[in-house]
C-alpha cells in the first residue's frame, strides 16, 4: 500500500508540471479543446443520421451502434490521458535523457508511460461519461450487463495500456515511436463501429491478433447481454497476459538499449 501511494503522489505531482505547462500556453489550450469537441460533435451527429437513415447497422440498432462509437472515444480518451507522454519518448531516446530517467529511484517504465498526462482529455473525460452513461441508458440494461461493462471497459484499458508498453519498448529497440503510435490509433479507431461489420479472417484479427475487438466492440455488447460469463473471463483472461507479455518484451528492449554515454 505505501508503494501505491509513493507512486500516486509522484503521478501527480508530474500530471501538475503537466498541467503547468499547458496552462501556460492558453491560447493554444483551447484551440485545441475546441478542435476535439467540434470532431466529436460531427462525428456524433454523421454516425446518428448515417445509422437512423440505414435502420441500424450489421444486426444492432442506432442506439447502440452510437454506444459503441461511446465505448470507443472513452477508453480511446482514457487511454491517451494517462498514456500521452508516449507521444514524447522518442525525444527522451535521441537526446540521451532517458539515461536521467533510469539513474532516478522511480520505475522507468512508470516514469515513460504515465509521466505526462493530457489536460485536454481530462476536460474530455467527464462529458464523454456522461453522454456514455446517457447512451446507456436507453439500452435499459440489467446491473449484471453494467457489472460486465464496466469490468470489460477497465480490461480495455489494460490491453491499452499493454499496446502502449509494446510501442515504448519498439521505440528502445528501434528508436521509431511516432509512426508505430499512430499505427495503434488507426487500429484502434477500427473499433468505431462494432467490428462484426467487417469479414472473416479480418474480424478475427481484430479481435484475436489485433485485440481491438476485446478492447472495444467486446464492453458494449457487454452491456447488451451478448457476452457470456466464459466470455468475460476469456476476454479477462487475454488482456492480463497481454499485459504481462508486454512487460517482458519492455525488460527486454531494455537490455538493448544503448545509452547516449556509451
Amino acid at each position: 500500500m505505501k508503494r501505491i501511494i509513493y507512486y500516486l503522489k509522484i503521478w501527480l505531482l508530474m500530471a501538475r508540471n503537466a498541467f503547468i505547462v499547458w496552462f501556460n500556453r492558453r491560447n493554444l489550450l483551447i484551440i485545441f479543446l475546441l478542435g476535439k469537441v467540434i470532431r466529436y460533435i460531427f462525428y456524433f451527429t454523421f454516425l446518428y443520421f448515417l445509422v437512423n437513415s440505414s435502420k441500424g447497422l450489421s444486426g444492432f440498432t442506432g442506439n447502440q451502434v452510437l454506444f459503441f462509437t461511446a465505448t470507443y472515444v472513452l477508453i480511446d480518451t482514457v487511454a491517451q490521458f494517462f498514456f500521452r507522454s508516449v507521444y514524447t519518448f522518442r525525444q527522451l531516446i535521441v537526446s540521451g535523457d532517458f539515461d536521467l530517467v533510469l539513474l532516478k529511484p522511480v520505475n522507468a517504465l512508470f516514469r515513460v508511460l504515465m509521466g505526462g498526462p493530457d489536460p485536454i482529455d481530462f476536460v474530455t473525460i467527464p462529458p464523454i461519461i456522461f453522454v456514455t452513461f446517457y447512451l446507456g441508458s436507453i439500452l435499459q440494461p440489467t446491473p449484471l450487463q453494467v457489472f460486465y461493462y464496466l469490468l470489460l471497459v477497465a480490461n480495455g484499458l489494460v490491453i491499452a495500456m499493454a499496446f502502449h508498453i509494446v510501442v515504448l519498448s519498439l521505440g528502445v529497440i528501434t528508436l521509431e515511436i511516432d509512426h508505430t503510435i499512430m499505427v495503434f490509433r488507426d487500429l484502434s479507431s477500427m473499433g468505431r463501429l462494432p467490428i462484426d461489420i467487417y469479414k472473416e479472417p479480418f474480424k478475427s484479427v481484430l479481435t484475436y491478433i489485433i485485440p481491438v475487438g476485446l478492447m472495444i466492440t467486446l464492453p458494449a455488447k457487454g452491456l447488451f447481454g451478448l457476452v457470456t460469463p466464459v466470455g468475460v473471463l476469456f476476454s479477462i483472461a487475454f488482456g492480463f497476459v497481454f499485459l504481462f507479455l508486454s512487460l517482458r518484451f519492455w525488460n527486454f528492449a531494455l537490455t538493448k538499449y544503448t545509452s547516449a554515454s556509451s
